[in-house]
């Protein structure tokens, strides 16, 4: 039994040793596989750690705290350049100049316009200077510049972003209620057609005071649409037609054999004449031509012009072409514009709170380019236009004036102004007959 027993002790002992050993080898297997997993995985998070996207993806989420980048819109004013512009923004002349330079090299001009917007995301730095991460730059509707900076390398990329348009021809018509602007715009024409159609009309329709309630126009004109069937741009009037009082004024639209432009009535005449009968949009006849008792002075005294009432501010416009010669403070008339057409004809316009940039003597205008907005300046009681047509040395009245007509179209321009008139009543008659 003594034996047995010590045998049994010894086997316990030597398999308490094989489980201690197994113990240790164990241990030691998944001590020496950690360590590699550990080395496998810091060598693994340094290269993820160093990855510049992982980089920039870190700060993408830590902007909150620390923000590296700041997206900036930008609408352009007059007289900006990109590189003005760029300088606005604080960015450094190195990128400048680099930016500059690969628009050069892709043969890209920039022609901005007032009003557009640039759009930029910028590096935030710790001193004055800034860094163009991108920059969006419209050079039409449907053309955009879209410059970004590569990452690894800090080089511009510049890329063109064109969106295809569909031309499509819209009709409208209708009784004009309230004005024609209200009317027009409920009827889904878009603000932009609507001046159009009226500085069309402009040479011969004082839309203040010649239009009746229910007088009733048309216009068919071209819309320019995206694969969303979003319209993007709008194109020309095709044709127009204001009937007032019972009579129609319809004008086409034609391009002549020299790629020449205009609206021309049924008999082939321009409706571009030597003077519009207004130079501006949406005024109120506030005083006319002739005698009066003056509204500061207080004695009866010959009002030589025709003034014109409306807000502060409003757009004035050449009502011909011609060139300037007077751009400056004219006593009681304010700040004026005066403008030589002719030999003729001179025209004056006077109270301006402010002229346009352009408008400087000895600068050549265009028929309805703005000159200036109304004001109050001079010998004035409120915002209004003084606007004066000169004949021949003598002021007359602007509104009974028979305007001189502009050009008519002749030989084969006319002949092929008739075939253009036919097909436009084709397609309008036609457009008509489907939605009734």
């Amino acid at each position: 039994m003594v034996q047995t027993s010590n045998l049994l002790e010894k086997i316990k002992d030597n398999y308490t040793i094989v489980i201690v050993v197994c113990t240790l080898f164990i241990t030691i297997l998944i001590t020496s596989s950690y360590n590699k997993y550990l080395t496998h995985e810091r060598e693994s998070y340094k290269k993820i750690v160093n990855n510049i996207y992982f980089k920039k993806t870190i700060e993408y989420f830590l902007d909150d705290l620390n923000p590296k980048y700041t997206d900036a819109k930008y609408n352009v004013q007059p007289g900006d350049s990109l590189q003005k512009i760029l300088i606005k923004h604080k960015i450094t002349k190195n990128e400048i100049k680099l930016i500059q330079k690969k628009i050069s090299k892709e043969n890209k001009k920039i022609n901005l316009k007032v009003g557009q917007e640039i759009n930029f995301t910028l590096e935030n730095s710790s001193n004055n200077e800034r860094k163009i991460n991108s920059l969006l730059i419209p050079l039409s509707k449907t053309h955009k510049v879209y410059i970004t900076k590569n990452i690894e390398t800090g080089k511009f990329v510049l890329k063109n972003i064109v969106t295809n348009l569909i031309k499509k021809i819209k009709f409208r018509e209708g009784a004009i209620t309230n004005s024609l602007y209200k009317t027009a715009t409920d009827l889904g024409v878009k603000p932009n057609l609507i001046v159009d159609f009226a500085r069309i009309y402009g040479f011969q329709v004082d839309f203040q005071r010649d239009i009746r309630k229910n007088d009733r126009f048309q216009i068919l004109y071209e819309i320019f649409q995206n694969d969303k069937g979003e319209t993007i741009e709008t194109g020309d009037i095709i044709f127009a037609n204001l009937k007032l009082s019972g009579r129609d004024l319809p004008l086409y639209f034609f391009i002549d054999q020299k790629k020449k432009t205009g609206h021309y009535d049924d008999n082939g005449k321009s409706a571009k004449k030597a003077l519009m009968k207004t130079p501006i949009n949406g005024a109120r006849l506030s005083s006319s031509f002739g005698m009066r008792k003056h509204p500061i002075l207080g004695y009866n005294k010959m009002h030589r012009g025709t003034d014109f009432a409306a807000p502060l501010g409003t757009p004035v416009m050449a009502s011909g072409d011609g060139v300037i010669i007077r751009a400056r403070w004219c006593g009681g008339g304010g700040n004026c514009i005066k403008i030589k057409h002719n030999s003729t004809y001179s025209t004056v316009y006077a109270h301006l709170s402010k002229f346009a940039k352009s408008a400087r003597t000895g600068s050549r205008v265009r028929q309805g380019q703005i000159i200036g907005y109304v004001g109050s300046t001079g010998m004035s009681t409120g915002p209004h236009l003084h606007y004066e047509v000169i004949e021949n040395g003598k002021k007359i009245n602007s509104q009974t004036l028979k305007l001189p007509s502009g050009r008519k179209l002749k030989g084969k321009n006319r002949k092929l102004f008739e075939v253009q008139k036919i097909k436009t009543n084709v397609l309008i008659s036609e457009i008509i007959n489907q939605s009734s």
